[in-house]
């Protein structure tokens, strides 16, 4: 059995979780093995994936792991994949469970914030850090109750990154929690109302927290007691595709500034 780390741009699928009728990341995977002759039926035998990416999420380091041929490396697994989805590390992984074996899960928000207050943004943020019931910031129903271990943000320009380190997520979770944060680093929520947010109260209608949108957040670390290899040319393969999406990205930027400032006249 085998754990592989995945990285892929979410934008092209609706979501990780294989369903009926949609592009997803999980039912590529499955189409690609079925392609190397590595399984058939249903799914891969003990196979288990670390969790659930919402549609227009990435991910850095998603993990899957299953019973597999010696000979699957990550290069191999990346002859059946499209380019957008990059296998590219492996560990031995014999009685594994890519779920309930996570240590820590982490997320990051490249949030656009050019004129939020960063203090204000900080320490809005530090208050969901500890373990809270987040009923108002997830569709979820049942048991809402997170531990967050860790949550910290970076300036970067007219961005900040949002990062933040969980024992588990719960639907939606950072993007209404970045939400929330940038709303009261625009000013347009007082601070206290994180407070609220986190109260037995039920926010509902114009208190509502809205997620944020999808594409900006990144699955970027899942933590196991593994010792995962990273296999050069799975790893040379995801730098160059993930170049030239970041170059093309970049392009379409431009040519949409220059359209903005152009229709001033």
């Amino acid at each position: 059995m085998r754990a592989f780390r995945v990285a892929y741009d979410g934008d092209p699928y609706r979501g990780f979780q294989r369903q009926p009728d949609v592009r997803t990341v999980e039912g590529t995977l499955f189409r690609a093995l079925r392609r190397h002759g590595v399984f058939e039926g249903e799914k891969p035998e003990n196979y288990a994936a670390a969790g659930r990416t919402d549609a227009g999420v990435s991910a850095l380091a998603q993990t899957v792991a299953f019973e597999c041929p010696e000979w699957l490396t990550p290069a191999a697994f990346n002859g059946e994949l499209p380019a957008e989805i990059r296998v590219w590390a492996s560990a031995d992984a014999e009685g594994f469970h890519a779920r309930y074996d996570a240590l820590s899960r982490a997320y990051a928000y490249h949030l656009h914030a050019p004129a939020a207050d960063d203090e204000l943004l900080r320490a809005a943020l530090d208050r969901f850090v500890g373990a809270h019931d987040f009923h108002n910031l997830t569709p979820d129903g049942g048991d809402t109750t997170r531990t967050i271990r860790e949550a910290d943000l970076e300036r970067e320009g007219e961005f900040v990154v949002v990062t933040v380190r969980a024992d588990g997520f719960l639907r939606q979770l950072v993007r209404r929690l970045v939400s929330l944060v940038a709303a009261v680093g625009r000013g347009e929520r007082d601070p206290a109302f994180a407070e609220r947010a986190l109260s037995d109260e039920r926010l509902t209608g114009p208190e509502g927290i809205p997620p944020a949108p999808p594409e900006p957040l990144v699955l970027v670390d899942v933590t196991y007691d593994l010792d995962f290899e990273v296999d050069e040319r799975g790893a040379e393969s995801a730098r160059e595709v993930f170049g030239e999406k970041r170059v093309e990205r970049e392009a379409g930027a431009r040519v949409a500034g220059f359209i903005e400032r152009g229709v001033d006249g």
